[in-house]
């Protein structure tokens, strides 16, 4: 079985309060996107469990710790027969960029396999298990956008098509820590909530919606700051920092040519 899972960015991003086990409540919109990674499930005659391919990429430390091994290992352990497989995951979505490239292989490798071996798992349950995989993995079992609370795991389906745009993503060569990146957030409730603010037009978004990760990452990274302003510059109607990450997009009524100014970085013009 061959899927594309996809990436997605935050359409606005709010930390609004601390836990009690540490972790913060968020609220933001999921946004699924057309960049895409490349998945292959099959079944094997391998007498290991599984074998993992990644052409291109090295597998960095134990096969174990990746996501797409992590959901096999989750349906195995819930009682589900899978034979052995043989697993290609070419990665095209950059790594650390907060557009859930790990989340996405996760949740589409759950997909795959309960397709693959007619394991009759409901959407509902695969969300459950992609959750218990991280966060972000389970958006992408109906890989829809949504309006997400909680710690970005709590979904209200929205109605938001941004067809007719095209967005611009840019990923320059910086690593953010997630666990430092939330360390200097202050919590608090936006003057607007998000629901609200996507229903108004995409003009007005620069406006009213915020990525609350901005003020604390790009005082440690200026060039981050300088990256938006640049998309904006440009011609963007809304350019934001997705996620966490270091990733920076911006949504332009006309299609973008655009990758040498952004020569530093991983770039795309995608057509939403």
């Amino acid at each position: 079985m061959y899927l594309k899972p996809n990436a997605k960015i935050n359409l606005g991003l709010n930390v609004v309060e601390r836990r009690p086990d540490g972790y913060h409540n968020l609220e933001t919109v999921f946004y699924p996107i057309p960049l895409f990674d490349e998945l292959t499930v099959t079944a094997s005659n391998n007498t290991e469990p599984y074998e993992l391919l990644m052409p291109g990429n090295e597998i960095e430390g134990d096969a174990e710790h990746n996501l797409v091994i992590k959901a096999l290992r989750l349906l195995q352990k819930e009682g589900y027969t899978i034979p052995s497989v043989k697993i290609e995951l070419n990665k095209m979505i950059p790594s650390g960029a907060g557009m859930g490239g790990g989340s996405a292989d996760a949740g589409f490798m759950l997909r795959a396999l309960n397709d693959e071996f007619k394991l009759g798992i409901g959407n509902a349950k695969l969300e459950e298990y992609a959750a218990r995989l991280g966060a972000d993995c389970a958006i992408f079992i109906e890989n829809k956008p949504v309006y997400a609370e909680g710690i970005g795991n709590i979904f209200t389906p929205i109605d938001l098509s941004l067809k007719g745009y095209w967005l611009v993503v840019i990923k320059p060569d910086i690593f953010i820590s997630t666990a430092k990146a939330y360390s200097m957030i202050t919590p608090k409730h936006p003057e607007k909530n998000l629901k609200e603010i996507i229903q108004l037009p995409v003009s007005e978004w620069r406006k009213w919606m915020l990525n609350d990760f901005e003020d604390s990452v790009f005082p440690q990274f200026p060039r981050l700051a300088e990256l938006k302003e640049k998309l904006y510059e440009c011609g963007a109607i809304y350019a934001a920092m997705s996620g966490s990450g270091s990733s920076l997009f911006g949504i332009f009524s006309t299609e973008q040519h655009l990758k040498a100014t952004f020569s530093d970085c991983f770039y795309a013009c995608l057509e939403l």
